[in-house]
């Protein structure tokens, strides 16, 4: 997506001029900022949507990383970002931004529309370990295997490969429930 299809409060219009064009239906939000209602809200737009959140050598990482790769509908509330440099840095970015202090692996991260993000298996990965540590039904990672069911599959062979980490056991109970209800449904759908 062309930058100049994305409209920031405040670059070109104002944010009550790009209200005014929301109730008109002219723009529809996405995220931090407004873009055409004909264009399609694909990652690209998500991810340039939270771009002056997302620092430089940092990648979005968790809910935001899911969001940007197509799950959910609206954007979490509070965004969370990665560093991707072997340096630590001091991040202060906003307190809608949660810095996380592990660094992302550069296999693990991709850019869409000018945004580090990390990818969609590596995202699935993180949420579904701090969901198994939390003892936790994460939406997020629920509506990123919706969106991606073949992400279930990548899970099971990485959680096999897996020796030790903490909440190993959990994750692999909850992948198995995820394997259950994908079959439950395909089951629904070939019965009707």
């Amino acid at each position: 997506m062309h930058p100049a299809f994305f409209y920031r409060p405040g670059d070109r219009l104002s944010l009550p001029e790009l209200n005014s064009a929301r109730l008109d239906g002219l723009v529809i939000e996405v995220g931090e900022g407004f873009m055409p209602v004909d264009t399609v809200e694909a990652a690209e737009a998500r991810a340039m949507s939270i771009a002056e959140l997302v620092p430089a050598h940092m990648a979005a990482c968790g809910p935001t990383a899911a969001w940007i790769h197509g799950a959910g509908d609206r954007p979490p509330g509070i965004h969370h970002v990665r560093r991707t440099k072997p340096t630590r840095m001091r991040a202060s970015v906003s307190q809608r931004v949660v810095y996380h202090e592990r660094r992302a692996v550069a296999d693990d991260v991709q850019v869409i529309g000018g945004v580090s993000v990390t990818t969609v298996s590596a995202t699935a990965l993180e949420l579904l370990f701090a969901a198994a540590l939390a003892e936790v039904d994460d939406p997020w990672l629920r509506a990123l295997l919706l969106v991606r069911p073949a992400l279930i599959g990548e899970l099971s062979d990485e959680l096999d490969r897996a020796v030790r980490r903490p909440g190993l056991r959990r994750a692999r109970r909850i992948v198995a429930a995820f394997v259950e209800e994908a079959g439950a449904a395909a089951g629904d759908l070939r019965t009707s």
